[in-house]
């Protein structure tokens, strides 16, 4: 478990001691954190000492000399600085997820959950507190739990990427590939470039070529979700019926795999944009709107799906994708400059789980 160090510096409007305290505390916080890095833990903590005594009221300082603890592998004292900070006046969640993960790496998993629960009572909208919990129920094997964490989590901080990696995992896992699929593709959007990134590629072409049966030229068929229950809700007024989104999603694939005679990189371009194109022109938006298939709605009108469907898909087919990329570099390039400018917008107000459907 990894945790950011954030020191934040402050705004220095008051007099010129306090203002000079401040500062040497900060210059020697930025010390220790380079001490930390080399694996000067002690020497680290005693420079972080010096900083809380000369700015004794930023909560940053001893959450940092925890985390010298922490790295020591010294859980149990760890936890005694933090709880001391649970009653600081900028206490936040951080300090919850380290004192969870101190109890669990101490063999007491119990009180770590009670951690995290009571971090979430403070912090609702905290994802990686939700990570967190999700983590104990994976331990345990207790997928489904452990989903309606990290779901949980992503509707509450769409931004945070970590649940959406998890949930994605389990998903692509499962008979409910269409979620994993979605998560997997979300995660890669805001985690653009990082190993886990590589990984959920290939996953997701994996489940593609795995999930899409050829037989034959006339026999094809598509299983991405099982999931066919419909509330009293969905029923409406008996004329305006909403469907489980798998008996949407499934037959508007199977529409664009009609002419495709093998799965690969270039076939799975050719299946998204159809998807695309006919999830629109019928109007399913509107039911089941979606800010990834608005992403790749947009994509098609600039001209760069082609490409973006290749950096999602590249794992699975690497070799595929550098005899592409050699016959197609004016277009990557293109896209690369389109999309480090344009990253999809995940807020929220624009967010996407399957608790929606």
């Amino acid at each position: 478990m990894k945790f950011i160090i954030a020191l934040i510096a402050v705004a220095f409007t008051t007099l010129s001691y306090a203002q000079s305290d401040k500062e040497k505390a900060l210059d020697l916080a930025m010390e220790a954190i380079q001490k930390m890095e080399a694996g000067n833990t002690k020497e680290a903590e005693k420079l972080l000492e010096k900083s809380k005594k000369l700015d004794p009221e930023n909560i940053d300082y001893p959450y940092e000399i925890a985390y010298c603890n922490y790295i020591d592998k010294n859980y149990t004292g760890a936890i005694k600085i933090l709880k001391k900070l649970l009653k600081h006046k900028d206490v936040n969640d951080r300090i919850y997820q380290m004192m969870g993960n101190c109890h669990d790496l101490n063999k007491n998993p119990d009180e770590a959950i009670k951690s995290y629960e009571a971090g979430l009572k403070l912090f609702p909208s905290s994802g990686i507190l939700y990570l967190e919990r999700g983590n104990m129920e994976l331990i345990k094997e207790d997928y489904g739990k452990a989903l309606s964490y990290y779901e949980r989590g992503i509707a509450v901080q769409p931004s945070f990427p970590s649940n959406y990696y998890w949930a994605s995992k389990i998903y692509l896992t499962s008979t409910e590939e269409v979620w994993g699929l979605m998560y997997g593709e979300l995660f890669m959007n805001i985690e653009r470039n990082s190993r886990r990134t590589q990984e959920i590629s290939k996953l997701i072409f994996d489940t593609y070529k795995s999930q899409i049966s050829l037989q034959s030229d006339s026999t094809m068929s598509v299983s991405f979700c099982q999931q066919m229950t419909m509330s009293l809700d969905d029923l409406g007024d008996g004329e305006d019926i909403k469907l489980p989104f798998c008996m949407v999603y499934e037959p508007t694939l199977l529409l664009s795999i009609i002419a495709v005679k093998e799965i690969d990189l270039s076939s799975l371009d050719d299946i998204r944009t159809g998807f695309i194109e006919s999830y629109y022109k019928s109007e399913s938006d509107k039911t089941y709107p979606n800010i990834l298939f608005d992403f790749h709605k947009e994509l098609i009108e600039k001209g760069h799906f082609e490409a973006y469907n290749h950096w999602v898909l590249m794992m699975g087919a690497e070799d595929e994708f550098t005899e592409w990329n050699k016959e197609n570099s004016e277009k990557w390039e293109n896209f690369v400059a389109w999309f480090t400018e344009n990253p999809m917008l995940i807020d929220d107000a624009h967010k996407f789980h399957s608790g929606q459907y």
